[in-house]
């Protein structure tokens, strides 16, 4: 082989030498270029999946917090309901209240001289009645009327105290009470001992039991009684005082009449 031809082959030798090399350098390249660019991706692949679950776990607390919003929403409108069923009842119960008070203004306005009748009539009753404790129903009776004129004292209060007044003086016909009075006898003031039995008999007795006396219903006065009562109301009165026990007592009851 001549000196030209090996210079040929070293030639083309060198050359196929340089074309696998720069070949072998490419795929090299290349690869790198793969394994980055997978390595790239993988790394994204990681960040975009830790985003996705951040995103996920917030969803998931959105979604409990928007649970418990709606368990609250729930019961505010159960609440609501509940709270203009009791607006409505509350607006009946007015309305009722509101006629209420227009009935009492006008029961109000009639209830005052209805009182003033009835102390009226109180007074007549006490006077034409037998004149027992009558310093302390006549005093009764001036309070009933200063009471009716002050503004202070509802009108509840005031016809309170008048059938007050009545009841007591319903209750004086079951009642027997002794009590030290002064009266008019034969024109002279005398201080005696007087004794109501209910309503059937007033009778007095002065203190050392010289005079006993009735009150008169027909002639409007004190009467003189004999002897035979004296016994009788002196027993009565001790009854009524509670110094003796409870007994049998004669005492002058007046005839009924027509």
């Amino acid at each position: 082989m001549n000196e030209h031809k090996i210079r040929q082959f070293l030639v083309a030798a060198a050359v196929s030498s340089l074309s696998i090399l720069s070949t072998s350098m490419v795929n090299a390249q290349s690869l790198d270029e793969v394994l980055g660019v997978r390595a790239t991706t993988t790394q994204d692949g990681r960040k975009s999946q830790t985003k996705i679950d951040e995103i996920t776990e917030d969803t998931r607390d959105l979604l409990s917090q928007y649970k418990t919003v709606m368990k609250v929403v729930d019961g505010l409108q159960i609440y609501n309901k509940q709270q203009e069923r009791l607006i409505a009842k509350q607006e009946t119960e007015m309305l009722e209240l509101n006629a209420s008070i227009d009935q009492v203004t006008v029961i109000e306005r009639q209830i005052g001289p209805l009182i003033e009748r009835m102390i009226t009539n109180l007074e007549k009753y006490v006077e034409l009645d037998t004149p027992f404790l009558i310093a302390e129903r006549r005093s009764r009776i001036a309070f009933l009327k200063e009471t009716l004129d002050r503004p202070d004292v509802t009108v509840a209060e005031k016809f309170s105290q008048v059938l007050q007044a009545y009841q007591l003086e319903n209750s004086y016909g079951s009642t027997i009470e002794a009590y030290s009075d002064v009266i008019d006898l034969d024109g002279k003031s005398r201080q005696v001992d007087m004794l109501k039995w209910g309503r059937v008999s007033l009778v007095f007795q002065t203190p050392d039991g010289e005079i006993t006396g009735v009150w008169d219903t027909n002639a409007d006065a004190w009467a003189i009684l004999p002897d035979e009562f004296r016994a009788g109301v002196q027993d009565g009165i001790r009854i009524a005082r509670k110094t003796q026990t409870v007994d049998l007592v004669k005492l002058p009851v007046p005839a009924p009449g027509e």
